[in-house]
């Protein structure tokens, strides 16, 4: 019984079939059945599957003796199917590579559930290719499968049957069929989902839809469409004989309005003969299943009377009313913020040609955020060792609680701002600030970067599209131009910063400012930290921090915290800083009960590294920063050849970690019980890590960036590094509370034997 049966129309589809089979069995997912439906075609079809049946037995061809239409050759190739799960695919689509595989994870990891919605995108004749607009609906939320009712957006979603997979148990079982007829989906798609007892997603494009410039059947024009109305007649004859689905009359019902206005709407679809037929056609089966008592959306009322009562001329009046009303709106929001930014330059030139202010400076993070990281650490050591400087820190104002009462709060894009870039002697960022900016002489421009470099970037991003997406190489440059200083933590990223980012600027090689307080810390800061975030006495605090994947859009959790905690017991919990583009993590109810903490808001990635006793990551530079505290860091690389492929790595794990490596769930969970996280082995692989990436880390990083920027102090002059062997880092909990207990311990009398 294979895994997947993939059933494949064709009829007329002749010029493309050879690339739809194609895309089927090149699949790196070979545990599949192509069943091809030759659906008596007039043209070669018949002979291109015979032809590919000839070459690979998982090809399945079935002829039938007379043509039944999409319908019909769908329910034909299901009595032939043996599969798991059932997939469709029309005979002029082609699957995404690596497609079933997609698919075969995600089905495993949701359970099994009963059909699998997935993502498409639409490959236009001239070249285009566009992703579902509705794709939002399929983000993926954890791995528990879910009911229609949870998310009902996913009716939203085009009514086709080949975005899906289905269990052809649970088909069989409800007895679903494909009707006779066009519009054939709908009264498939929605009993499926309704019926369907546990759903999930997956955010990916599984299908490439081809859109023909001629002879694709929706665009067809003719009495054809004439057939929605039965099949939304059998929709709800559907929920008629199912009494538990009559609460969905009402949203059906009005999915039915838009879908009948849609394709009265397009003319390319129903002759002018034929349009007051359709009107009067769809006003009656408006009346006959209305639902009492269940009013439209206050937003669509008009639109659904209209549609009603017949008036399908006025609809498509309002309509373009709607949208010349939708865009004139825009078009004077345009015109605001266009007016605003003019008043905003013009302020900041004025300000350009004022004296450049040597006792200011301003500060500010990627992404206009709260005060913290490298630039946060230089602007507090800039208030301690040289307090005539007045500081400034631009964020957004849900972040400005963030920022230290003594230092100046600057929104984003105001008069203030403007003002702060234009005249402020010293500009710190770990990003570039506003392409605007115009460098001025006498400015000095500090650029701290956001850590040591682990994945590419830069220029090396221009053979990585995946990751580079649509950046601006160009832009990038102009940024680099107007750096005068980069910090540096370590050789390797000296090294890479100016080739990847070639400059005229000056490498500061004195250490990243933010790992300080790493260095500095003492026992009663890391007690006090644990406390405030909840970790209970006496638990090892598991630090996960997984990092974004560049060839997803959806990114979830890969691991199932909830399963790893209740392997390992209650001796442990876990603190998860999940990346910003993560969203909602997957569990409620976090905290000391479930041994979970959600720490992602959480304005101290530095503190969160104090408090915990081990690092779990994958393929985050944040590894990096925690080996200065020489605690146990462990690597969870599940995918490490796919995020190698589509990012690209100056660190090879394999040969170089930083301690013990799982590439599976189960290889994490038997490193952390045989003890082997904090072992020996791991030891000597940090040591090395430490001594690699961490030369000069010791405390007193930001003391030495600001005395040479600042107040222009030699190297020699700066105080030096304290060498790596004579750096005493603070112990996490778990290692002084070991440690304690061997100090108490009661010494026996006896001999060595009487303690085992």
């Amino acid at each position: 019984m294979p895994r997947f049966s993939v059933i494949v129309p064709a009829y007329k589809v002749q010029a493309y079939l050879h690339d739809c089979l194609e895309s089927v069995l090149t699949q790196s997912y070979p545990d599949l059945e192509l069943i091809a439906v030759d659906d008596r075609s007039p043209d070669e079809g018949g002979a291109i599957i015979d032809e590919f049946a000839a070459r690979d037995p998982r090809v399945r061809p079935v002829h039938l003796p007379e043509n039944q239409g999409l319908g019909g050759a769908r329910n034909a190739g299901m009595r032939a199917a043996s599969g798991d799960y059932l997939l469709f695919l029309d005979g002029d689509d082609t699957l995404t590579p690596d497609t079933l595989r997609a698919i075969a994870d995600r089905l495993k990891e949701t359970g099994e559930p009963d059909v699998l919605v997935y993502d498409h995108a639409r490959t236009h004749w001239d070249g285009r290719t566009v992703r579902d607009p509705a794709a939002a609906q399929l983000t993926e939320r954890g791995t528990a499968p879910f009911r229609l009712g949870d998310r009902p957006g996913l009716l939203h979603l085009r009514t086709v049957a080949w975005n899906k997979s289905y269990r052809r148990e649970f088909v069989e079982r409800a007895g679903f069929a494909f009707p006779p007829g066009s519009y054939e989906d709908t009264p498939w798609t929605y009993p499926v989902l309704m019926t369907a007892g546990t759903i999930a997603t997956l955010d990916r494009v599984c299908v490439h839809h081809r859109q023909r410039r001629q002879g694709s059947g929706p665009g067809t024009t003719g009495r054809r469409h004439f057939d929605i109305f039965e099949q939304y007649d059998r929709v709800f004859a559907y929920v008629a004989v199912h009494p538990e689905l009559a609460s969905w009359r009402p949203v059906l019902f009005r999915r039915m309005i838009d879908h009948l206005a849609t394709v009265s709407a397009l003319r390319d679809r129903l002759p002018r003969a034929y349009r007051a037929e359709f009107r009067r056609s769809a006003r009656a089966h408006c009346r006959r299943h209305r639902a009492p008592g269940h009013p439209a959306p206050a937003g669509s009322r008009l639109r659904h009377a209209l549609v009603r009562l017949g008036l399908l001329r006025a609809f498509q009046a309002l309509r373009l009313a709607s949208v010349v009303r939708r865009r004139s709106v825009k078009a004077a929001a345009r015109l605001l913020r266009g007016l605003r930014r003019v008043v905003l330059q013009l302020h900041y030139r004025v300000q350009l040609r004022l004296p450049v202010r040597a006792d200011r400076a301003v500060f500010s993070v990627q992404g206009d955020r709260g005060h913290g990281w490298d630039p946060g650490a230089l602007e507090t050591a800039f208030r301690t060792y040289v307090p005539h400087i007045a500081t400034a820190w631009i964020a957004r104002p849900e972040h400005h609680h963030t920022i230290p009462t003594a230092t100046r709060r600057v929104t984003p894009d105001t008069a203030a701002y403007w003002t702060a870039l234009a005249r402020s002697k010293y500009l710190v960022n770990d990003a570039d600030f506003d392409r605007r900016l115009v460098k001025r002489p006498g400015q000095v421009v500090v650029q701290t970067q956001q850590g040591t470099p682990f994945k590419h970037l830069g220029l090396d991003l221009q053979e990585r599209p995946a990751a580079a997406r649509d950046m601006d190489f160009a832009e990038l440059l102009r940024g680099v131009d107007q750096w005068d200083y980069v910090l540096s933590g370590n050789r390797h990223s000296t090294l890479t910063w100016e080739r990847v980012l070639p400059g005229r600027y000056t490498t500061l090689t004195h250490g990243r400012p933010r790992n300080d307080v790493l260095l500095r810390a003492t026992s009663a800061d890391v007690a006090r930290l644990r406390e405030c975030l909840g970790i209970p006495k006496g638990t090892v605090a598991i630090l996960y921090a997984p990092t974004h994947r560049d060839y997803r859009r959806t990114q979830r959790l890969p691991l199932d915290l909830d399963r790893v905690l209740r392997r390992l017991g209650p001796r442990f919990t876990v603190l998860v800083r999940a990346h910003p583009t993560y969203g909602c993590l997957p569990f409620e109810g976090a905290g000391a009960s479930t041994g979970i903490f959600d720490v992602t808001g959480h304005p101290s990635v530095e503190q969160l590294c104090l408090a915990s006793d081990v690092l779990v990551t994958d393929y985050s530079s944040l590894m990096f920063d925690y080996a200065n505290l020489d605690r146990p860091i462990v690597i969870h690389a599940p995918d490490q050849e796919a995020y190698e492929a589509a990012r690209g790595t100056y660190v090879d794990l394999r040969s170089f970690p930083p301690g013990a490596i799982a590439h599976s769930e189960e290889e994490l969970v038997d490193i952390f019980a045989t003890g082997h996280w904090r072992g020996s082995h791991s030891a000597q692989l940090r040591a090395a890590f430490r001594e690699r990436f961490c030369p000069w880390d010791d405390g007193y990083a930001a003391e030495r960036v600001v005395r040479r920027l600042v107040l222009g102090e030699s190297e020699a002059a700066l105080p030096p590094v304290v060498p790596l062997a004579e750096r005493r880092p603070v112990p996490s909990a778990a290692a002084a509370f070991a440690r304690s207990a061997l100090t108490t311990v009661p010494q026996h009398a006896g001999p060595v034997s009487s303690l085992v």
